[in-house]
């Protein structure tokens, strides 16, 4: 292994992912709290679109953009955990070449997805608040497929340059990855090449994404947040906040993990290298696992529908 470490090469046949460096020991000890996020978000992901294609009344607008967000968030923890749990339990450190930049690939464009759907689903949360009457009419359900597909179109044109540059470059220092994922900077970084258009279009890529969607989201809460002002009474202004609350957990619990891991990774120099690795993870695990739990519990309708099912079975 030592001499394909060294070697000169222009297209590496794999790349040798080390897992979280330094805790290598405690591999097993990590893949628990991990493993468990997974089952709990493949789980939950699983039940909340169950639950919203068998009940015809949670066919609208806000459960369509849930439905994709689960389906978001499965296709992004499922395209990291089973490697990553690969490592930890077997050792199993080698990632084809081909399919180290699929994973790169899906990570960036289901996390760009993900953003843009909160997007949406805030836009949804103004239009049920602000024009109530007019609701059925602006979101009727070509307007929600076309959002969808801009959604799906963009996260997979701003992240389609990352696997076709980093293909185009030689690399001719190492195979190893000091990740348990093929995560684009870390790829990037074993490049022999200029790698400064890579970089730059990375930032670009996360700040002007990032900076744009929660700008949008500020924008549909400052209106919907005046409009909940006005309301005549205490309880109605709770009530009407109170459909915005899973909404804006789920944004929280994104948003907070993506930019603290962001700028631990660009700005965070002096911080050991097994946090930064367990930041990414944690900021590409947390939001799969929260989601569902969060609108499970905080939205009325999903967690009724839940309670008949199991009510049902023990029946």
């Amino acid at each position: 292994m030592s001499d394909s470490n060294t070697t000169h090469f222009t297209n590496p046949s794999t790349f040798i992912l080390l897992g979280v460096p330094g805790l290598e020991a405690a591999h097993v000890w990590i893949s628990i709290p991990f493993c468990t996020m997974y089952i709990i978000a493949i789980l939950g992901n699983f039940t909340v679109l169950f639950i919203v294609k068998r009940e015809r009344s949670l066919h609208g607008p806000m459960y369509y953009f849930l439905c994709m967000l689960a389906v978001t968030d499965l296709v992004l923890c499922t395209s990291i955990l089973p490697k990553t749990l690969s490592i930890f339990w077997f050792n199993s450190r080698e990632i084809d070449f081909s399919a180290c930049l699929t994973q790169l690939y899906f990570i960036h464009c289901f996390s760009v997805m993900e953003s843009g759907i909160f997007v949406a689903m805030g836009f949804d949360r103004y239009v049920a608040i602000c024009h109530p009457l007019r609701h059925s009419t602006i979101l009727t359900n070509p307007v929600v497929d076309k959002i969808g597909l801009a959604v799906v179109l963009r996260g997979g044109m701003f992240v389609m340059p990352h696997p076709f540059l980093a293909r185009q470059r030689p690399y001719c220092r190492t195979n190893i990855i000091s990740h348990t994922l093929c995560e684009h900077m870390a790829v990037v970084k074993l490049a022999c090449s200029d790698t400064r258009i890579s970089s730059y279009y990375g930032l670009f890529v996360v700040f002007c994404v990032l900076s744009l969607d929660v700008f949008f989201i500020t924008l549909s809460y400052t209106q919907i947040l005046r409009a909940i002002f006005i309301l005549p009474t205490k309880d109605a202004r709770l009530k009407t906040f109170g459909t915005c609350a899973s909404h804006l957990c789920a944004i929280l619990a994104f948003y907070v993990s993506s930019i603290f891991s962001s700028l631990t990774y660009w700005f965070g120099q002096k911080v050991a290298l097994h946090f930064h690795v367990l930041m990414a993870n944690v900021y590409l695990l947390v939001p799969p696992m929260l989601n569902p739990i969060i609108y499970g519990v905080r939205t009325k309708q999903i967690r009724d529908r839940l309670l008949q099912l199991f009510t049902h079975k023990g029946t």
